[in-house]
């Protein structure tokens, strides 16, 4: 009991210790993202012809803040990541760690790619599919805080579910789930992941359908990469148990 209770003890301040230096990360990176905002909004609405607005002092320290803070978000992903493998790293073996240790850079690019599938390709074809409603009927005067909240709908969450394929290969190489799992849970994730469409996005078809057909592919890919992986770990643990009975003959 007394050694369980110090083997507990022991991972918890080891956890504590990541996460404090995932906090600290977080934090530096804000700082910098801070510094850096004017120059980060000059880049996000240089495609913008309207100048936005803002209706009070708080808003602008809200934009600062919300920039800073996706900034800081991106950049912390790696540094999480790897404290998260340095926690784990004890309870796995030789193979595992290599393996997981390479999806790290995975992680942060594909959160890349994610924000800049969305920034690109979705945010620009929904605003301009939403201007073309008004038809001339309306002045489009649009606030700061209002742009970047309808920015932020469009990039994020592709940001964090452009993760799930490497996420998915991660869980499948150390055996937590496997494809045919997910091949079962497929119509239960199509729904949830339909569901998110419709909340991330404005209230018309159009939307939900460009946003929808994104996240069904992600999820088909995930199963194919987490099959490529499977096979893999199979043909691989097939090999070492051959090899394990004619090692024992040898003693």
């Amino acid at each position: 009991m007394v050694d369980q209770e110090q083997n507990v003890i022991a991972h918890l301040e080891e956890l504590r210790k990541r996460l404090i230096i995932t906090v600290i990360s977080f934090i530096l990176f804000f700082i910098v993202g801070f510094i850096y905002v004017e120059d980060i909004y000059q880049w996000l609405v240089k495609d913008f012809d309207e100048k936005l607005m803002v209706l009070g002092p708080s808003d602008i320290l809200w934009i600062y803040f919300m920039l800073a803070t996706v900034v800081s978000v991106a950049a912390t992903i790696p540094v999480f990541a790897f404290q998260l493998w340095l926690f784990v790293k004890p309870a796995l073996l030789p193979r595992e760690i290599k393996v997981t240790l390479s999806y790290i850079p995975a992680l942060f690019l594909l959160f890349v790619g994610g924000l800049a599938f969305g920034y690109l390709i979705i945010f620009p074809m929904v605003l301009d599919f939403l201007l073309g409603l008004s038809n001339g009927m309306f002045v489009t005067n649009f606030t700061a805080d209002k742009y970047f909240q309808f920015l932020l709908n469009m990039t994020l969450p592709f940001g964090i579910l452009f993760e799930l394929p490497v996420v998915t290969m991660f869980l499948t190489s150390i055996g937590i789930v496997n494809p045919y799992v997910l091949q079962k849970l497929r119509k239960y994730a199509y729904f949830v992941l339909v569901v998110i469409a419709i909340c991330i996005t404005p209230p018309d078809f159009v939307s939900d359908f460009l946003v929808t057909i994104p996240l069904l592919l992600l999820y088909e890919i995930s199963i194919s990469l987490s099959k490529f992986v499977y096979k893999r770990k199979q043909k691989r643990d097939a090999f070492l148990q051959e090899e394990l009975p004619e090692e024992e003959g040898l003693d």
